[in-house]
């Protein structure tokens, strides 16, 4: 178990009202926030994101989204550098896909909002995951959705292939322990790129 959620990430994406329906959609980097905890000594917690994120939405419902891992960001820059190192290895980045049903969600209109099941599949380090979770979907504008996690959300560092990583990073900080279960929020902001009626 571990990302129960960002495979949600296509959720809101296609939201359109029924006179004008958006072909595609785009990610609104800026708006849009990923962020993941780490606990050490077992009873310390830290907060973390990544700042460049994007993805899109096609017309036919698949969902595609984009993390820059060199943009991990922990407060800390000596910790950045060893995650982009010994835990993403180098890699620049890290994938989801997933398939929404697009005619199912142009129904909903401004203003309303709805918990949706989806999934998907995180491709990290070679690796790809199976993502499933309840992601909260609302209709800010006809040209604006907004998809956010809807319960706690966990990834497993076994399962994610980071397990090594997360060791070194013990190793170089002098920790006793990493907590092995990672909590993930997200809020995704996803604009229309063109309406047809």
């Amino acid at each position: 178990m571990f990302f129960k959620q960002i495979a949600a990430v296509g959720l809101g994406l296609a939201l359109s009202v029924s006179v004008a329906q958006a072909d595609t959609w785009t990610l609104d980097g800026a708006a849009s926030n990923l962020a993941f905890g780490s606990i050490k000594f077992n009873d310390t917690g830290e907060v973390h994101s990544f700042g460049s994120v994007d993805g899109t939405v096609a017309e036919d419902g698949t969902v595609t989204l984009g993390i820059d891992l060199s943009s991990v960001e922990t407060n800390i820059d000596i910790r950045n550098e060893r995650m982009i190192e010994h835990v993403f290895k180098n890699a620049p980045r890290a994938a989801i896909s997933a398939q929404i049903d697009m005619t199912a969600l142009d129904a909903m209109p401004v203003g309303d909002s709805t918990v949706m099941e989806v999934e998907g599949t995180l491709e990290l380090l070679g690796t790809e995951i199976p993502l499933y979770g309840d992601m909260f979907v609302m209709r800010l504008t006809e040209d604006k959705v907004m998809v956010t996690t809807d319960s706690m959300m966990f990834l497993s560092t076994a399962d994610a292939g980071i397990e090594a990583g997360v060791d070194k990073l013990m190793e170089l900080a002098s920790l006793p322990n990493i907590v092995r279960t990672v909590p993930v929020t997200l809020r995704l902001m996803f604009d229309a790129d063109g309406t047809s009626g």
